[in-house]
């Protein structure tokens, strides 16, 4: 089985699915779509796909997913022979990790939509979308934080799940709206973590582990 990916280089979304296809070393196709400058998200031919205009699109088949979310946990339930990126045998594990993939959704909408602002002058409330991203990444410093005092690391559990490759993204992209890590050592170490996964994937912004020691940023 394979499936199409409807992306955009630059799309914290668009990339959370092509890292979470890295790490299960599954082969798909790209269709690249010019969001910006050529909005070709507002085209009829994506439109048809997917109403709302966002991307990323996932296809496989019949099937259409236009959530990022949903991809997600199909490719964990697809792909995953361990069984541990989504553990349906686990539902306390499980209700966290879904608790967290809304947050993903609310970090989007805030550090996500901050970066747009910054980077393309998207249309926002910068001092909003700025106020509602420091509170987010508080709220996953604090998290991360009790989770080290747990003794672990992840966002939920023991290994590294959706919930962590949900909430990467837009995370390791907030310096591109000033929103720097400094004052996160918890989130510091986590994003170091996701990126010693094997099969990480990088893209523009985000930073393979060996090419840090040549930036000043996570």
């Amino acid at each position: 089985m394979t499936f199409k990916l409807y992306n955009y280089v630059l799309s914290g979304n668009c990339y959370k699915i092509r890292l979470m296809a890295a790490l299960l070393d599954v082969a798909y196709e790209t269709i690249a779509v010019d969001f910006y400058p050529g909005f070709e998200h507002r085209s009829p031919g994506i439109l048809a796909l997917n109403p709302a205009g966002t991307l990323p699109v996932l296809t496989s088949g019949d099937m259409v997913l236009t959530e990022t979310q949903a991809m997600l946990t199909w490719l964990a339930l697809t792909y995953d022979v361990t069984g541990t990126w989504y553990p349906v045998d686990d539902p306390e594990r499980l209700a966290t990790i879904t608790e967290w993939l809304g947050f993903a959704g609310r970090l989007s909408q805030s550090a996500g939509l901050a970066r747009l602002h910054d980077m393309l002058n998207w249309p926002a409330d910068e001092k909003a979308v700025k106020a509602a991203a420091i509170s987010d990444l508080r709220t996953l410093e604090l998290h991360l934080n009790d989770r080290v005092l747990e003794g672990g690391l992840w966002i939920a559990g023991d290994g590294p799940t959706i919930a962590d490759i949900a909430c990467f993204p837009y995370t390791a992209l907030s310096p591109d709206a000033g929103l720097e890590h400094d004052g996160y050592p918890a989130i510091r170490n986590w994003l170091y973590a996701v990126r010693a996964l094997p099969g990480f994937v990088a893209m523009p912004g985000i930073h393979y582990l060996h090419d840090l020691k040549e930036t000043s940023g996570d």
